[in-house]
């Protein structure tokens, strides 16, 4: 009888073993909630998340709505990925407040999440892997006061007025604007949903209600790409100097021809790979910072095939 016991107390030891080594074998799963899909940029942060799960052998997804506009999509999205009970979390918010009831139900499972290009209005992220939008805006700024000499009428089409980014990017380029440039009057701050369609619309309206406009600021790439068709469309290609921000092969092609005197640069293939990184970071219980400035360039016709700007822009 002792002999019969002691074997099964074996046995049951033995499939305790397998089972943990089993689960030692299952990949860490991360998936990430970008706010598109649309856009050369979240194909570029993809690239770089998908080369951070091969360097650290986790496994990740990654998806978003088909509009920056699908708040809602982008919502269920998130609660979808909650309910696989995911290792950790990357999410890109399009709504800075909306998804923060979903983030303390991933905190309240233990749940690490890290904030990717767009924060939110909550201490629940780790930390932010992502531009910094206000100086890179302000630099935008900058750029835009310099082509038109520091006076005259300009505006602003921006993708929204509820993610971080579209608040951030506002802010940066109108109170730079505001701070150190007296001469120059910001005549209209629109919003496009990032949608190049109704961006070239808003583009027009704004050319044919000022006729003094000198610069306009597209503050994605949907944005720019929408100002600079309603540009086109309306005929002031070289009377209206147009500053955009991301890259893409559109705009690319745009700076290099001159239609687009610049715009602003991120590192999309960066931001990708240190989400992953400061996920798998998380779950090793090591510290983060609470943002991870993943850099910017403004490029040029002049300095677009320098190295360090040329990989750096996505097409």
């Amino acid at each position: 009888m002792k002999n019969r016991r002691a074997v099964s107390v074996l046995l049951v030891a033995m499939l305790l073993l397998s089972a943990s080594g089993v689960f030692a074998q299952q990949k860490l799963y991360i998936p990430l909630i970008s706010k598109g899909f649309q856009h050369q940029f979240w194909q570029a942060v993809k690239q770089g998340a998908e080369q951070a799960a091969k360097d650290y052998n986790v496994e990740i997804t990654f998806e978003g709505p088909e509009s920056e506009a699908m708040v809602d999509k982008q919502i269920d999205m998130l609660a979808a990925a909650l309910a696989k009970k995911p290792s950790a979390l990357g999410f890109a918010a399009l709504d800075s407040k909306a998804a923060i009831p979903y983030l303390q139900k991933a905190a309240a499972a233990k749940i690490p999440v890290i904030a990717f290009d767009s924060g939110v209005d909550s201490d629940i992220p780790l930390t932010t892997c992502a531009t910094d939008n206000v100086a890179a805006a302000a630099y935008a700024a900058d750029m835009m006061a310099k082509l038109i000499g520091n006076k005259g009428e300009v505006a602003v089409i921006v993708h929204d007025q509820t993610s971080r980014t579209g608040i951030d990017r506002r802010d940066g380029f109108v109170n730079r604007m505001k701070a150190k440039y007296p001469e120059i009057k910001i005549v209209a701050v629109q919003y496009g949903g990032g949608d190049q369609l109704k961006s070239t619309d808003l583009t027009k309206a704004i050319i044919q209600g000022n006729p003094n406009l000198k610069g306009i600021f597209g503050a994605n790439e949907g944005s720019a790409i929408g100002v600079l068709n309603g540009v086109k469309e309306m005929k002031k290609v070289g009377k209206i100097v147009v500053v955009g921000y991301d890259s893409g092969a559109q705009q690319i092609a745009a700076v290099r021809s001159g239609e687009m005197a610049g715009a602003i640069t991120q590192n999309p293939v960066g931001i990708g790979y240190k989400t992953v990184e400061c996920a798998v970071k998380a779950l090793r219980g090591e510290k983060l910072p609470k943002f991870v400035d993943t850099g910017f360039y403004f490029y040029t016709k002049d300095n677009i095939d320098d190295p360090k700007v040329k990989a750096v822009l996505y097409e």
